[in-house]
């Protein structure tokens, strides 16, 4: 199906030139290089429509071909970008003695997650100590909002008429989450709040659960999640002393300045 021509305007619902060039330039941030099946599957763009982009990504240096030749990664230009972003005072700096802490101190697997659109990005994480670890989610992963309990503690502090909406477009992507439908999602936003904090067990991966907290700027909206994830055994037998580790570690981190992040006194 050719491109719509310069200026004709998209149907309802359907995403326009620029969100289209947006939708692959999230895939291509992913943490391995991506083959085309991949970024249309998870833009939703057809095969002809998402090469023409990467092309044109390509041929502007914001994306490559990966060395086999067959599969795309973020090219130089974009590389260079998120360089630019990654000041000595940016949210990963800031989180980094917090994760290295908490996997000292838990043994486990801590995340740093924050959002993006309907979605959570893994920013960063540390690995702890103990041999069974929770390695399903690497730097740049992507889940939707709710799913995990990094993604749920984005989540669960939202407007209610905010999670309503995330929820309408999420519905569509939980495919392959079986254990994780919408009311499943709403119950747990509840005993979130209820709790003051998330806990998940067995709800993505078999056996593995994860704890997370938000961390909150000055108007108090979530900005970022700090979650470890472990055996759900190992987060079951020690919740409330994990859940106590975390939120000191929020509350450290809302009270340090970052320019930019939103972040702040």
């Amino acid at each position: 199906m050719p491109d719509e021509p310069p200026g004709k305007p998209s149907a309802p619902g359907e995403p326009n030139a620029v969100q289209k060039v947006c939708a692959v330039m999230r895939a291509l941030a992913a943490a391995t290089p991506r083959r085309l099946t991949e970024i249309t599957a998870e833009t939703g763009l057809n095969k002809v429509t998402a090469l023409r982009i990467l092309d044109t990504l390509a041929q502007e240096g914001f994306a490559a071909r990966a060395s086999d030749g067959r599969r795309w990664r973020p090219g130089p230009e974009l590389t260079a970008l998120a360089a630019s972003r990654g000041r000595p005072d940016d949210l990963r700096t800031l989180a980094r003695p917090s994760l290295m802490r908490l996997a000292e101190m838990s043994g486990d697997t801590v995340l740093l997650s924050v959002r993006s659109g309907v979605e959570a990005v893994c920013i960063d994480r540390e690995v702890g100590s103990y041999p069974i670890r929770a390695n399903y989610l690497d730097i740049g992963s992507r889940r939707p909002l709710g799913v995990g309990a990094g993604s749920m503690a984005l989540l669960a502090w939202l407007p209610d008429r905010e999670i309503d909406a995330i929820l309408g477009i999420v519905a569509q992507r939980l495919g392959p989450y079986p254990r994780l439908g919408l009311p499943e999602i709403r119950d747990a936003v509840q005993a979130s709040r209820a709790r003051g904090y998330v806990v998940l067990l067995d709800r993505v991966v078999d056996t593995m659960g994860a704890i997370g907290v938000q961390v909150r700027d000055a108007s108090g909206r979530p900005v970022a999640a700090l979650s470890i994830a472990a055996l759900s055994t190992r987060v079951k037998s020690r919740e409330v002393a994990l859940a106590d580790a975390l939120r000191r570690e929020a509350d450290l981190m809302e009270r340090e300045r970052v320019d930019g992040s939103g972040i702040g006194r």
